[in-house]
């Protein structure tokens, strides 16, 4: 027992040494969204597409969990909203159509098995999603806002996991919301940093 004891303590230390903080890692260049270039009430049709993430990211099983769990929240806020304004009667000939493309910027998840036997030492969790706005007819980007959302160490550990569970309900939430603002105004809306220490310097 006493073995195991030191084989549990080294592979957490391992993991901490190996595992950066997310805050330093992960950023976001700015507090704010800029507005689009125009209100998304000025399009007929809306469509959503999965998030997407690529290398390095893909391929770790906590960072696709964290990325299934993130779609999961955003279906369950964005879905209705998309299908009754693509249920409202066309204002164009043809029908202008805004597809909705989110990825993951940057991603560092820390699942509850690794909490609960790293805590702190696997370090925070963060994410940085992007979401393009594009005019599906011309290929314009009309707004490509950015969101951030991190769970620190010592709360993760705390928590076994919980907190950071909840950054990724979080994060589906600012898409969500800032989809909704800019839907009658061009308005913009929040990235989700709010400490100086998440943006990116220059």
């Amino acid at each position: 027992m006493k073995i195991l004891g030191h084989l549990v303590v080294a592979a957490c230390l391992s993991i901490g040494i190996a595992s950066a903080d997310a805050r330093t890692v992960i950023q976001a260049s700015s507090m704010t969204n800029p507005a689009p270039t125009e209100a998304f009430n000025h399009f007929d049709h809306f469509e959503s597409k999965p998030i997407s993430m690529t290398a390095p990211f893909a391929g770790q099983s906590a960072n696709e969990a964290a990325v299934k769990k993130i779609q999961e929240n955003l279906d369950l806020r964005l879905n209705p909203t998309l299908a009754g304004w693509n249920a409202a009667a066309t204002s164009a000939t043809p029908p202008r159509v805004l597809l909705i493309e989110p990825r993951i910027d940057s991603i560092k998840f820390i699942g509850g098995g690794v909490r609960f036997f790293a805590g702190a030492l696997a370090g925070s969790s963060g994410v940085l999603i992007k979401v393009k706005f594009i005019d599906a007819a011309t290929g314009q980007v009309i707004a490509e806002p950015e969101f951030y959302q991190h769970a620190n160490a010592m709360g993760g550990a705390y928590s076994v996991g919980g907190t950071d569970n909840a950054m990724l309900v979080r994060e589906a939430v600012l898409i969500a919301d800032y989809i909704n603002a800019n839907y009658a105004n061009a308005v913009g809306g929040r990235t989700g940093v709010e400490d100086a220490r998440d943006i990116k310097t220059q």
